[in-house]
């Protein structure tokens, strides 16, 4: 592990159980803490406590699905606990937490806003990190080689997490908003969907035909951008539908008409959703073509699209901005606050 500026900056390479290892021994100490924090955090954020065991039925499930459809990414969470000295249903937790939370009904300020765009200029996708449970503190960033291929990855992290968003060397940049809808049930988490796209998809075309083959657990969208193409993937259920453009924007709401019916945000969430979007859409029209990195942090950095802290550790605020540039494979993060702290960057 080296540091990025404060940030761990983890190298890992091999195949996958050697990956997963050198994962857990570099955070070995700060998992542990995390799994002993309220069960990750989770009793501070649901509305009702949970414990271990009762969690157990519902890991043996996800694990079941996921090592059905990904067998490497299983393999590399077994690798992960053995490096940090957890036990494998552990760190499977670390990966399902968000799926664990599930989506509740309730008011909310944020929970993510991205953009892409290729159009006349290098492409970018660029977006804030909107989550509760105060997990700035558990940020970490990847540099995935693994064994018997070429292609690399960087990674954002957040408590074990084996994948979240990020970069390859081919080019391919992937983001992601929560959207709320259909049924949650076991089968592949989107973080670990998006990192296998990194570890196998060459560009946006390839990525769309190996998402379709994924059985996703939950609702989300995915944006995509490699150096031709951005995209929107709007997942509800088993249905896809994707929204293109030279520049594209999401946050929490189903843009695609074919998926609003379906939309279960509330009016609330809803209201401020449309707001970080039309923020975002109207600033990143007024961006020129060759707009660098700072330029896209100091919109990031713009109310309502960052969601400060009100110090709650139930609701939803900015813990990270992210701007990804595909073509030059560099990560530029700003942890925490982005108005409030500095850019640090992560290159291939």
């Amino acid at each position: 592990m080296t540091a990025g500026g404060g940030i761990p900056f983890i190298r890992a390479s091999g195949d996958p159980f050697a990956v997963g290892r050198a994962h857990g021994e570099a955070l070995a100490g700060p998992l542990r803490t995390f799994l002993d924090d309220a069960l990750c955090r989770l009793n501070k954020v649901m509305p009702e406590p949970v414990t271990y065991d009762a969690l157990l039925p519902s890991i043996a499930a996800y694990r079941a699905a996921v090592t059905a459809a990904l067998p490497d990414q299983a393999a590399e969470i077994a690798g992960l606990a053995s490096g940090a000295g957890i036990t494998e249903d552990e760190a499977w937790l670390l990966q399902l937490r968000r799926e664990i939370m599930g989506y509740r009904k309730v008011p909310t300020a944020g929970d993510c806003t991205t953009y892409a765009r290729t159009a006349g200029s290098p492409p970018v996708l660029a977006q804030t990190v909107d989550l509760n449970g105060d997990l700035d503190d558990y940020i970490g960033v990847l540099e995935i080689a693994p064994g018997g291929s070429a292609r690399r990855s960087l990674v954002l992290s957040f408590g074990g997490l084996l994948g979240y968003l990020g970069l390859n060397s081919d080019g391919l940049a992937v983001g992601l908003n929560l959207v709320l809808g259909g049924e949650w049930r076991p089968g592949v988490p989107p973080y670990l969907a998006i990192r296998h796209l990194l570890d196998t998809a060459r560009d946006v075309t390839e990525a769309l035909e190996i998402l379709r083959t994924l059985p996703l657990a939950s609702s989300r969208t995915l944006v995509l951008c490699d150096r031709d193409r951005a995209v929107c993937v709007e997942v509800l259920g088993e249905e896809f539908r994707i929204i293109e453009d030279a520049e594209v924007a999401h946050t929490n709401h189903f843009l695609h008409p074919d998926f609003v019916p379906g939309d279960e945000i509330n009016v609330f969430a809803r209201n401020s959703s449309v707001r970080r979007l039309k923020t975002a859409t109207a600033g990143l029209g007024e961006l020129r073509p060759d707009a660098g990195p700072e330029e896209h942090f100091a919109l990031l950095s713009q109310t309502p699209i960052r969601v400060p802290d009100r110090g709650d550790i139930r609701a939803e605020r900015t813990v990270a901005a992210v701007v990804l540039l595909p073509d030059r494979g560099e990560l530029h993060v700003r942890p925490g606050d982005p108005a409030l702290s500095r850019t640090q960057v992560f290159s291939l």
